[in-house]
């Protein structure tokens, strides 16, 4: 039990910070994220495949501690209004976690509209400071 406690107690001191105090990591001026593919706008069949961007920033693991890096979190049909920029994001079936560092991904999505949109996470998962974003694009899953 002790042994526990103590393990407990080191992941707070580890992760605590970035949860508790609404922290977050700055990014630099000029970072962007972006989807380079598919194009807004465009009709696709399944699996889709989305493919990353990012613009003056680095692209590191979740859990890995570096300056002027963080990992993909892929937004599917979700308004970042509704998102709290002040903690971990959440792991759903609508925003994605790329924590391994993937700068890619392939994925069935149900037939209709939908839209995308990156947002990078630090190495916690919490967004940065402007949070880094791309554009939200629509695309049509045939």
């Amino acid at each position: 039990m002790k042994h526990l406690l103590i393990a407990a107690a080191a992941a707070i001191a580890v992760t605590g910070p970035a949860f508790a105090d609404g922290h977050r990591n700055p990014a630099p001026e000029g970072a962007a994220a972006y989807i380079i593919s598919p194009a807004d706008g465009e009709t696709v069949s399944n699996p889709v495949t989305v493919v990353f961007g990012l613009e003056g920033m680095g692209i590191a693991p979740a859990g890995t501690e570096a300056e002027n890096t963080g990992h993909h979190h892929l937004l599917i049909n979700t308004d970042p209004d509704s998102v709290n920029m002040d903690e971990a994001l959440p792991a759903t079936d609508q925003i994605v976690h790329f924590g391994g560092g993937q700068t890619q991904v392939t994925k069935e999505l149900p037939t209709g509209t939908h839209t995308l949109q990156l947002l990078l996470g630090d190495w916690t998962h919490v967004p940065h400071d402007p949070a880094v974003m791309s554009d939200v694009i629509t695309i049509t899953v045939e």
